[in-house]
């Protein structure tokens, strides 16, 4: 058949085959096959196109390899996604990244073979590596393409590949797969079942990139800053999205200035305190967010697990209490001579009260900056959301209790 006859052909069965084959594919995926086999893989990726992805992954998988290769090959990228991610994996795994692997062929393919059937693929797709399947598509092999350029043209796949080869589950978290391929930078890595069924692959700077966005959403999800906001995100929903978390914040800062309220006096008779009140919450909200981005950093990397929460939190705040002796040594100075400027007659009282509010103040704020992100863990939410402003609250009423109840104490 002439290539104007075949074409010919399509055109005039294409409309018939539109219709017919959404119910042929429901009913009997394998007349569908059959009807599709005999028109070039760019038609028949066409058809399939038209279909739900779930519906044309059942065509494709009762294709033989080498032609569901080449009519996955003929669709564009966004297409061939879809079909290769037909299943319900959960977001933020390997399954709802990867791609499709296209150059899978047998053990007993020649280098000539398949470099020939490599010069059409490669046409509307990327390939890096050849995959080498079983019969049931279990992975044997990987074959580099510097291996087929130096390999005898008669040699079998399975003489020169890589056997036993690295490969990434479906269901594996995004975290857990960047740290398996740490030390394994290959551009593209194989997908499999756990029973070694290649199933698709994804390649390395998708992962990577997917990794540095999750690292980079967590700032502002400390804040109340949802992870899908973006900058052309309409006013309305940003303003949904973000203003709970305001409202709630200021809520809680009332407690805080009620603490203020409460040693009022205090705060009346030694002026100096009044002054030296922005230092503490600063320096103790610093302290604490340290260590919550420690903490966050940690779980999002998959490196603090539940038999090393007690470590971290006793690790904190041994680090919060040795940094707030440091700082309040240096912040008992400043107090004294400014308050000695004044002409106090306290001035050694006020720079102790100093020095062990700020002591205790970072004691405090390391212990919560730990515990906060665990606990909501625990709760089943997100350990990195608002956890800022929660921690925030915390060491600022807390600062302020410890401060100015030493000093209405000692003073």
């Amino acid at each position: 058949m002439t290539a104007a006859n075949r074409d010919e052909r399509i055109d005039s069965h294409q409309a018939e085959i539109e219709t017919l084959l959404p119910r042929l594919v429901a009913h009997s995926p394998g007349d569908a096959v059959k009807i599709l086999n005999d028109y070039p893989p760019e038609f028949a990726a066409e058809m399939l196109m038209l279909l739900n992805p779930s519906l044309a992954q059942n065509v494709l998988e009762r294709l033989p390899s080498e032609r569901r290769q080449k009519v996955i090959a003929a669709a564009d990228e966004a297409t061939r996604n879809q079909w290769v991610r037909n299943e319900d994996f959960e977001e933020g795994t390997i399954g709802q990244m990867m791609q499709p692997a296209l150059a899978v062929f047998g053990p007993a393919w020649t280098v000539a073979q398949t470099t020939e059937t490599l010069r059409q693929l490669v046409r509307q797709a990327f390939i890096t590596y050849v995959f080498v399947v079983d019969d049931n598509e279990r992975l044997l092999g990987v074959v580099a393409m510097r291996e087929m350029l130096l390999a005898q043209p008669s040699a079998r796949l399975d003489e020169i590949m890589a056997r036993n080869p690295f490969f990434l589950t479906p269901e594996m978290p995004i975290v857990d797969a960047m740290r398996a391929t740490m030390l394994r930078h290959y551009p593209v890595y194989p997908v499999c079942r756990k029973d070694g069924t290649l199933i698709g692959v994804i390649r390395g700077q998708m992962l990577f990139e997917a990794e540095t966005v999750e690292l980079s959403l967590q700032a502002g999800s400390m804040v109340g800053v949802e992870k899908e906001e973006r900058l052309d995100t309409p006013w309305w929903r940003s303003l949904r999205c973000r203003h709970p978390w305001l409202q709630g914040n200021l809520l809680l800062g009332f407690v805080a200035a009620a603490v203020v309220g409460y040693f009022e006096g205090t705060i009346d008779r030694y002026v100096a305190l009044a002054v030296f009140l922005p230092v503490l919450i600063g320096q103790s909200v610093n302290t604490g967010c340290q260590t919550l981005a420690v903490a966050l950093r940690g779980m999002t990397l998959g490196e603090l697990k539940a038999e090393g929460e007690v470590t971290i939190v006793v690790k904190e705040t041994l680090l919060g209490f040795l940094n707030g002796i440091f700082t309040g040594v240096t912040a008992a100075i400043g107090m004294f001579i400014f308050a000695s400027i004044q002409g106090s007659t306290v001035a050694l009282k006020l720079s102790a009260v100093v020095f062990l509010a700020m002591s205790f103040s970072c004691l405090i704020a390391g212990i919560f900056g730990a515990a906060i992100p665990i606990v909501m863990r625990k709760l089943g939410a997100d350990p990195a959301t608002a956890s800022s402003i929660i921690l925030t609250t915390i060491t600022d009423v807390s600062t302020l209790a410890v401060f100015l109840g030493l000093a209405s104490w000692l003073l």
